[in-house]
């Protein structure tokens, strides 16, 4: 299957959750494309979609969003699933508006939602994300469990496997 993983990140540690999945599903047989979402301009040829992002302020940034939000019915027409990578000392989910997922997985049809622990680095920050992250009490350091992301990633590729081997599913072009 071509795979679309769009992927919203600031500081590239949501990005680099992206490759581990891309490197997994690639290993599988499947073909990957990632982008940021801002340079997606169709879903054309693609079978299944990831789409990911980083989040900020309980929320996730507006280029992944607004990827959502355009192509609403054709993410509806494949499978997709969506992840999530938040303050660094906690789950995304516990960063994220549960609302604004729930909402975002109902209207784009979301086979699953993860939420997986990000990656600080206070230098790279700017002086208004400093000062957020302050309030959160989050810990600098890399607490990303990439070992959690591939399996998520395996998960997701079997699932594929099993859809692409069913003769109903229609081949796209």
């Amino acid at each position: 299957m071509r795979i679309l993983l769009a992927v919203a990140s600031r500081h590239q540690g949501t990005w680099e959750i992206g490759e581990v999945m891309a490197g997994v599903l690639a290993g599988r047989g499947h073909v990957v494309d990632q982008r940021a979402p801002e340079d997606v301009p169709s879903l054309d040829g693609y079978d299944a979609v990831l789409l990911g992002s980083a989040v900020y302020v309980a929320h996730w940034l507006p280029a992944a969003r607004h990827l959502a939000d355009a192509f609403a019915d054709e993410l509806r027409a494949r499978p997709v699933w969506i992840f999530s990578s938040g303050l660094a000392t906690q789950p995304a989910n516990s960063a994220n508006s549960p609302l604004e997922i729930a909402a975002l997985r109902e209207r784009i049809g979301a086979r699953g939602h993860r939420s997986f622990r990000g990656r600080l680095d206070r230098a790279a920050l700017t002086f208004a994300e400093r000062a957020i992250i302050a309030g959160g009490r989050a810990k600098e350091g890399d607490h990303r469990d990439m070992a959690a992301v591939a399996t998520w990633a395996t998960q997701i590729g079997e699932e594929l496997d099993l859809l692409a081997a069913t003769p109903a599913t229609p081949a796209r072009v």
